[in-house]
């Protein structure tokens, strides 16, 4: 059994080379900066998160995702500029009120930085990408923001991982060890949000790149990059004046895969704490909650039911998301413009 899991792991690492080869993320809606870099700076503190995801616990060699990221503001100016704009203790700031003096944001830019490191079986990726946007109000309510990310991916191959079994290979494959190959990276989005919705459109690896390891011991055949496509939308509800449910999609959308769909619907209670479900089309389903801690500090913990034939040796998949607000002088609880 042992030797059958590590085969498929192999296997589902050479599929990721070919087709998809950006790691997944449960909690997006947490932190959509991660998969559209048009969110730099979108708040008016600095974001930082981290996050650990562990897919498909109990299979050998599956894949294990962990982040870094941090973005800020530059030259915004604050939207809490009156006396009556600061929040009225004991009420819900994201309640009636919140609806009624939402206005859009002021011209503003924003930098961050993303660092990622994927592994699956015998590979690893690891990217670095520094993110820059433009955020315009187009409207009294609505905001549009462009921004594009530029880095690079080192990607890794340990052939002392790779277990051929009886099959005669190339001595030279095992003594390569670690074989590593450096390719630029780029990436684009646009977001469009008011106070009761957001799209999102974003593409990463825009421009496609071949992969070879050795000339001489691994190399892929007709490998490259492969572009990977994100739409995201949400919209928020107010329920009673305490309780806001935000129900969200995202489409991915990865040649030659099929196109894959995540709906979630997330119901928070105040700026203090929320829980939700999800669905991911022929796979899963998703349970996720978390707190925000004194306005400097909040928790999502996830975790993915397998329904697709990975169950039989999977326990499932966890992913935590561990997030800092720095600079929140106004105490903000909870985003302002994602959720």
């Amino acid at each position: 059994m042992k030797k059958l899991i590590t085969i498929c792991s192999v296997v589902a690492a050479c599929i990721q080379l070919q087709a998809q080869q950006k790691p997944h993320y449960t909690q997006y809606i947490l932190n959509q900066y991660i998969v559209n870099p048009a969110l730099t700076g979108i708040e008016n503190y600095t974001d930082i998160k981290a996050s650990h995801r562990h897919q498909w616990a109990g299979l050998q060699d599956a894949p294990v995702t962990s982040y870094v990221t941090l973005h800020t503001p530059i030259n915004k100016t604050d939207y809490r500029t009156t006396a009556t704009s600061f929040d009225v203790p004991g009420e819900n700031p994201r309640g009636q009120r919140y609806w009624e003096e939402y206005t859009a944001a002021s011209p503003h830019h924003g930098v961050g930085l993303q660092v990622i490191n994927d592994r699956t079986g015998p590979l690893n990726y690891f990217s670095a990408y520094g993110t820059y946007a433009y955020h315009l109000g187009i409207s009294a309510r609505t905001s549009l923001a462009a921004g594009f990310g530029a880095g690079f991916t080192s990607i890794s191959l340990n052939t002392n991982k790779l277990d051929f079994g009886t099959v005669q290979v190339d001595p030279a494959v095992y003594n390569n060890g670690m074989i590593n190959t450096l390719k630029p990276d780029f990436m684009a989005g646009l977001y469009l949000y008011s106070a009761d919705y957001f799209i999102g459109l974003s593409a990463q690896q825009i421009i496609p790149q071949k992969l070879s390891f050795s000339d001489h011991s691994v190399r892929t055949t007709n490998g490259k990059t492969i572009p990977h496509l994100f739409a995201t939308a949400g919209y928020r509800f107010l329920l009673g004046e305490d309780l806001n449910l935000i129900p969200s999609v995202m489409v991915k959308y990865v040649n030659p895969l099929p196109t894959q769909l995540d709906l979630n619907a997330k119901l928070q209670y105040r700026d203090v704490a929320w829980f939700g479900a999800g669905y991911r089309y022929n796979d899963g389903f998703v349970g996720l909650l978390g707190v925000n801690i004194g306005h400097r500090f909040n928790i999502g913990y996830s975790y993915d039911y397998t329904t697709s034939g990975l169950n039989i040796v999977s326990k499932g998949t966890h992913e935590i998301l561990v997030g800092f607000l720095l600079g929140n002088k106004y105490d903000d609880g909870c985003p302002r413009n994602v959720w």
